[in-house]
């Protein structure tokens, strides 16, 4: 009776030793998808963040070239108040 219990508990450590393997297999599976997804999250917002910075690059200079343009609106104004005073 006594072996009989010994080939019981040998083939219940036997098939969790097999399952911890299998999870062992998956969680490594899983991990590499989620680096993978990761990765790709992370290209992403590499590519968003460089649209973001080249837009707010083009928003100062056309700040810049508003203000200029504003400069010369004001030029030509008094230019033209100059040439017509009385």
């Amino acid at each position: 009776m006594e072996s009989n219990q010994e080939g019981k508990a040998e083939s219940f450590f036997k098939d969790f030793g097999k399952k911890i393997d299998q999870f062992l297999v998956e969680v490594k599976d899983a991990s590499t998808r989620v680096e993978a997804d990761l990765q790709k999250k992370f290209d992403e917002l590499k590519v968003a963040g460089e649209k973001i910075r080249k837009e707010a690059e083009n928003k100062e200079r056309w700040k810049e070239v508003e203000t200029n343009l504003k400069k010369a609106g004001d030029e030509f104004n008094n230019a033209f108040k100059s040439a017509f005073r009385k």
